[in-house]
C-alpha cells in the first residue's frame, strides 16, 4: 500500500488538502456552546429573580463580583459563539470572494464593537458609573 493517497490527483498537484484549521474552529464553537448553557441559566434564573426589583436592588446585584464576572463570561462566549456560526455560514454560502472576505470583517468587526459595548456597560454599572 505504499504510495496510494486519498488525495486526487488534482489535489496532489495543488497542493490542497487539509488545512489543518477546521479543528481550531469545531472545537471553539463546542466549547463556547458549553459554557453558554450554564451560564444562560445562571442569568435567566438571576432576571427571573430580579423580575419587579427595584433598581437599586438590581444595580447592588451587579455590582457583586461574581456577578458582573459571569456576566463578562457570558457577553464573551455569546458573541464569540455567534462570531464562529455566521463565518461558517458566510464561508460556505457566500462564494464571491471580496464579498465574503467583506462579510467576514463586518461579522467580526460587529462582535468585537457590539461585545466590546456590552462589556463596557456591564464594567460601568458594576463600578457603580
Amino acid at each position: 500500500m505504499q504510495g496510494k493517497s486519498l488525495r486526487s490527483p488534482l489535489g496532489r498537484v495543488r497542493g490542497l488538502g487539509s488545512a489543518k484549521d477546521g479543528t481550531h474552529h469545531w472545537w471553539a464553537q463546542r466549547v463556547t456552546a458549553i459554557a453558554l448553557v450554564p451560564l444562560l441559566l445562571w442569568f435567566v434564573a438571576s432576571v427571573v429573580s430580579l423580575a419587579g426589583a427595584p433598581l437599586a436592588e438590581v444595580k447592588a446585584w451587579l455590582a457583586s463580583p461574581v456577578a458582573a464576572v459571569l456576566l463578562l463570561a457570558l457577553i464573551v462566549a455569546v458573541f464569540h459563539h455567534a462570531q464562529l456560526g455566521l463565518q461558517v455560514v458566510i464561508e460556505d454560502y457566500v462564494h464571491a470572494e471580496g464579498v465574503k472576505i467583506a462579510a467576514l470583517l463586518l461579522v467580526k468587526g460587529a462582535a468585537l464593537l457590539f461585545g466590546g459595548l456590552s462589556a463596557f456597560s456591564v464594567l460601568k454599572l458594576a463600578f457603580g458609573g
